[in-house]
């Protein structure tokens, strides 16, 4: 009860149950349009990017300065100088400085060409005598001059020198604010790309070039030192690119959300319009600002509805599992697992009902294939009909949608009686592909006023070609997952059973060569028990490899028991006592059972092992065991009846019930040592009311008829069996 119950809260999350279902689609048609019915309000995404990125762009870029690295250039430049001085010639000079001072013309910066003479030798004259004569001290002469330059690029320590590359690499156009950071005192300062550009700031009009003609001196030698500035000056600007990008996120989250205001009437779908992402984002923004008005008391109300609903759905549900399904709804790992299923299709399914998927029929039919598999059909419909009232509900889908799903679901459970091959999913896969087509086409087809336009509508196609491929997708899962079922639900579909049943199967193969007697009973029972199970539309071929298997634990002590005992040989029991034996016979179950999990045989077949012998009497020995206490001076010391039965359990299916017919009456009929027809009716008829009045049969729903109907089945097969054949004559001798 309190597991129902947990499951019906879960399903009331899932489904969102205090809030009303979003009705509209993709590609749904509005005949007479959609009017607002309340104000709202829709983010404006265009918009709000644009004042955001507005923001963002208004945000400088970042570039730490270390003006200390300018402090070097005056040292480095009185060093050319001197050595200018100190050069007689042009060619006494190193080659590192005459290319620094432009006097190199293959080494000369592309932009300085036209700003020096033609012969670098007259350059270098003009230098000299700028930096040293013959009746001066030339010392005093180059100081000056470095005075000079170390107030010119003095601007260089505030503005900075960045390298082109960053400003390439990050973009950084003509004109962009840049806002420097002092590495020292970390102070800040705006400026544009134009001022940190080397080239920009020697321009005319810069900060720099403004400045040469107050310096004479330095100015007679502008190209030179222009020049000397290009080679020698260092990158001081290094850009911060994490405090821009951090400075640019905060800028765009303070911009807030531009919304576009809807009132009371607005038009939100035309007439005649199919509903396309704009508008379905209105009405998706509409859905929402309603909902935020709905009052706690409605939804109380509307929660309190949806329990009852959920309510009927369990009861409806649960009678037929409490009366039909007593294993699943007793158990409860079975009860969880059945349950947890029908949570998960129902969250799935509400997922992906909407856009762009569409596949609500997908987790549904999944669902419906498994359990009509795993369970019955009757089960699985009920279930099918519980699940499309919940989906369709919770998704606002119409009394149409619901007929479509149903449709499918139907076609799912009336074509799995049997699981005879895979191939048999993928077939139904197709089959509920094309009704799904058809149904979902004919039902819009039938709501169109005008037939003509139904017939060639493409949105209508389109979405019945949707889900007939969903529908097909949902045969090859199931498909390619029926082993993980099988193994999740414990039980065995004809597929598994016909693997099961290839006599080379290590079990079989062992059985064999172990008992042979055995493996012959368990064929011959096999046999007769299919022919059975068929009869009263039972599994037969669960019943078939159930029999091949059910006596596997005879082959660990095979010479214990009569069939695989040498004609002739000394009965082993003989020198036991007979509660001993007894012991051996009975054990052969638990071994049965224990080998079956070892060798990973699935629970069903395990079941029969368990069951095929229920609580009934090991007669011979008990009887054994009752003359030796006759025998004895205390009559009840061995004779006690519970010590000489099979601890059961007693069979729990019609195939468990039919099984225990076919082993008992399979084994004694090998006693007649002149099988009638007469007797094996006989014998057949008097095991079966044995283990009937023994009450072998109480857990089972095997009925009187159809237990009947098996008596007279095994009683043909065996007379079929023991038939009677011609002699044939002797050979005459010649």
């Amino acid at each position: 009860m309190s597991v129902c119950l947990l499951t019906i809260l879960i399903l009331m999350v899932a489904v969102e149950s205090w809030k009303a279902p979003f009705p509209y689609r993709l590609g749904m048609y509005s005949e007479h349009g959609i009017l607002a019915s309340v104000p709202f309000k829709v983010a404006n995404s265009i918009e709000t990017d644009r004042e955001r990125t507005q923001k963002e762009s208004e945000v400088p870029y970042y570039f730490i300065q270390n003006p200390n690295l300018i402090n070097s250039l005056p040292e480095l430049l009185k060093k050319d100088l001197e050595a200018i001085a100190d050069a007689k010639s042009l060619d006494e000079l190193n080659s590192d400085t005459r290319a620094e001072l432009g006097l190199t013309a293959s080494r000369r910066l592309e932009q300085f060409m036209d700003q020096f003479p033609e012969e670098s030798e007259q350059t270098f004259a003009e230098l000299k005598s700028q930096v040293s004569s013959p009746d001066s001290n030339d010392t005093k002469k180059i100081d000056a001059i470095i005075d000079d330059f170390t107030t010119l690029i003095a601007p260089l320590k505030t503005y900075g020198i960045v390298n082109e590359n960053d400003l390439t690499k990050h973009q950084i156009r003509p004109g962009d604010i840049i806002e420097i950071i002092y590495k020292d005192t970390g102070e800040h300062k705006k400026v544009t790309s134009f001022d940190i550009r080397l080239p920009d700031q020697l321009s005319a009009n810069s900060v720099i070039g403004r400045e040469w003609s107050k310096f004479p001196k330095l100015d007679s030698m502008k190209s030179a030192l222009s020049h000397w500035i290009y080679f020698q000056a260092p990158t001081t600007l290094v850009y911060d690119a994490a405090r821009t990008q951090a400075e640019r996120k905060q800028a765009r989250e303070k911009v807030e959300e531009v919304y576009d205001t809807f009132q009371r009437g607005t038009v939100l779908v035309e007439p005649g319009q199919l509903i396309e992402d704009n508008q379905l984002t209105l009405l998706r923004a509409e859905y929402e600002t309603k909902e935020k008005a709905v009052p706690y008391y409605e939804r109380v109300v509307r929660v309190s509805f949806i329990f009852l609903m959920f309510i009927v759905l369990a009861v409806l549900n649960g009678y037929h599992l409490l009366r039909n399904k007593r294993a699943v709804a007793r158990t409860v790992s079975r009860l969880s697992i059945y349950l947890s299923v029908i949570v998960l299709t129902v969250f799935l399914g509400r997922i992906l009902s909407y856009d762009p998927w569409r596949a609500e029929v997908l987790p549904l039919v999944v669902t419906v294939m498994v359990f009509a598999i795993v369970y019955d059909q009757i089960m699985a419909i009920l279930t099918a009909l519980s699940l499309s009232l919940i989906l369709c509900l919770s998704t606002g889908s119409s009394l149409g949608h619901f007929v479509v799903l149903m449709s499918i679901s139907s076609v799912a459970v009336t074509s799995l009686a049997t699981v005879s091959s895979r191939s048999t999913l993928i077939k139904l896969g197709f089959g509920m592909g094309l009704t799904y087509f058809l149904v979902y086409w004919g039902i819009n087809l039938i709501n169109s006023q005008e037939l003509s336009n139904g017939l060639i509508d493409q949105q209508v196609l389109w979405e019945s070609l949707q889900g007939a491929g969903w529908c097909l997708a949902a045969g090859y899962l199931v498909a390619g997952s029926l082993p993980f079922i099988e193994s999740l639900f414990g039980v065995v579909t004809d597929i598994s059973l016909l693997e099961m049943s290839n006599v080379s199967h290590p079990l079989l193969q062992e059985l064999v060569r172990r008992a042979p007697g055995t493996y012959n009973h368990s064929i011959s029972m096999a046999t007769i028990g299919e022919a059975a199970a068929d009869k009263i539309g039972a599994n037969g071929l669960l019943v078939r490899v159930a029999a091949y298997y059910h006596d596997i634990g005879k082959m660990l002590k095979p010479q214990y028991f009569i069939e695989n005992m040498v004609v002739g040989s000394e009965s082993l029991h003989d020198n036991l006592a007979p509660a001993m034996s007894t012991l051996i016979i009975i054990g052969h179950v638990k071994d049965g059972v224990d080998l079956a999990r070892q060798h990973n045989l699935p629970q069903p077949i395990i079941d029969f092992i368990e069951q095929h012998h229920g609580t009934t009497l090991v007669e011979y020995f008990f009887r054994e065991a009752e003359k030796q206490a006759d025998q004895s001076l205390d009559h009840k010391t061995d004779a006690e009846e519970s010590s000489f039965r099979y601890p059961g359990p007693k069979p729990q299916t019609r195939e468990a019930g039919v099984m225990m017919l076919a082993d008992a009456v399979e084994s004694a009929s090998r006693t007649l040592s002149d099988p009638t027809p007469k007797r094996i009716k006989s014998l057949v008829h008097s095991l079966v009311m044995k283990r009937l009045l023994d009450g072998q049969f109480n857990e089972c729903s095997l009925t009187l008829s159809e237990i009947n109907i098996v008596e007279e089945s095994l009683v043909k097969s065996l007379i079929g069996i023991y038939h009677g054949r011609i002699k044939y004559p002797e050979e005459r001798s010649a």
